[in-house]
């Protein structure tokens, strides 16, 4: 018997920024790395979208590149203790609607899966403390010795989505057509248009025009949108993006 399942991204999609943010935060804190590689280079890429002048990709991705350099030399069992320290004071920081979706779908006996762009430390605790049955992030790789040598195996583009998804239905005998995914960014519209219950949460401008041009897509995503303590739901075909 086939089983219905749950994807969710979690960066902008459950959690209300970026995870990552928060743990290049720590290790600055930390004296793990020097503080200036976020006051230089990822500081402005994050107040052009915080102002609105910039693109949250653009910033995610300044992020992801700096992280990545940033983690060399540094050993696991590091950023693992900080990415525990992360969400527990960060972990309740999320969206109303994605929270309910959750705990909606582990009461229907649905797996919940994390599927996110996120290092998987991240991603792990994140999936833990929101008891999802399974999770997949971005793998910084480790030498033997224990620490990131600077190679990834990344799970931010949508690409790498659709072969997670094609492992998971293998893995856990999933049937897409009845299934559900929820994310925000373009690199979640494989993921999006896999499933038969999609929506797109507080979607990027690059999601929502990638799924206009999609007929199949737009024909059965939801939109919402979720400000302050409103949830909106929107038509796609009604929707003039600006």
């Amino acid at each position: 018997m086939k089983q219905i399942a749950a994807f969710f991204d979690i960066d902008g999609t459950i959690y209300r920024e970026g995870l990552i943010t928060e743990v290049f935060k720590k290790m600055v804190n930390y004296d793990l790395i020097d503080g200036s590689q976020w006051y230089n280079e990822v500081r402005p890429a994050f107040l052009n979208w915080d102002k609105r002048v910039g693109d949250y990709d653009t910033y995610l991705e300044k992020m992801v590149d700096i992280y990545m350099e940033a983690t060399k030399d540094i050993h696991k069992d590091q950023i693992e203790y900080i990415a525990k320290r992360v969400i527990e004071q960060k972990g309740d920081r999320v969206y109303t609607f994605t929270r309910e979706q959750i705990k909606w779908h582990k009461e229907q006996g649905n797996k919940v899966i994390a599927v996110s762009g996120s290092p998987y430390e991240l991603v792990k605790e994140m999936s833990g403390k929101y008891q999802m049955d399974d999770c997949r992030g971005t793998i910084y790789k480790c030498g033997e010795d224990g620490k990131y040598n600077g190679e990834v195996i990344p799970m931010w583009d949508a690409v790498s989505k659709r072969k997670a998804l094609l492992g998971l239905v293998e893995q856990y005998n999933i049937d897409l057509s009845q299934s559900y995914a929820y994310g925000d960014t373009a690199g979640d519209f494989t993921m999006l248009k896999m499933v038969g219950h999609p929506f797109a949460i507080n979607p990027t401008k690059e999601l929502l025009n990638k799924i206009k041009e999609d007929e199949e897509l737009r024909k059965k995503v939801t939109i919402i949108v979720e400000r302050k303590d409103v949830t909106y739901k929107l038509n796609i075909d009604q929707l003039d993006i600006l």
